[in-house]
């Protein structure tokens, strides 16, 4: 797929940077793509909420799920209300919608309520992953200083 400008020439002169440039070619190929619309929520450091608007659409007809590092939400829906609309403002159009996760980010919940899909997203970096400071402590040889025949040295 051809997108709005190429950077295949970038690629060529800069060494290590191939993933910035896929996340830029990859942003350019998604405008358009703003369907449903969707807030994103910091809750604390490790703690993401995902809220999308899904007006009219029940839990039986939004799927949630995680794949090769992607959050996807998609929406279809199942029947037609009954009536003769006079006019259709709310958008009840089949979308999927995907959203890359960070190492170590797991969807932990989702919930739907007035038209709002929240999804919780948690950080959780494993143990060995962490930061750890490493207490510095004196060598038993050096506590002390080296004394030789006639002079001390530190």
């Amino acid at each position: 797929m051809r997108t709005l400008f190429d950077i295949t020439p970038l690629h060529r002169s800069n060494v290590g940077l191939d993933r910035v440039f896929d996340l830029l070619e990859a942003t350019a190929q998604r405008q358009g793509d703003d369907f449903p619309p969707f807030d994103s929520i910091r809750l604390s450091d490790n703690r993401h909420r995902l809220t999308i608007a899904v007006p009219g659409f029940t839990e039986d007809e939004v799927a949630v799920s995680v794949h090769q590092g992607a959050l996807i939400v998609s929406g279809e829906r199942k029947g037609e209300p009954q009536g003769e609309y006079l006019h259709r403002g709310i958008a009840s159009r089949v979308f999927s919608r995907r959203f890359p996760l960070a190492e170590h980010v797991d969807v932990v919940g989702a919930t739907l309520a007035h038209g709002l899909l929240s999804i919780d997203l948690v950080r959780d970096i494993p143990e060995a992953e962490k930061p750890r400071t490493i207490p510095v402590s004196v060598s038993p040889d050096r506590a002390e200083p080296v004394r030789q025949i006639g002079r001390t040295v530190a």
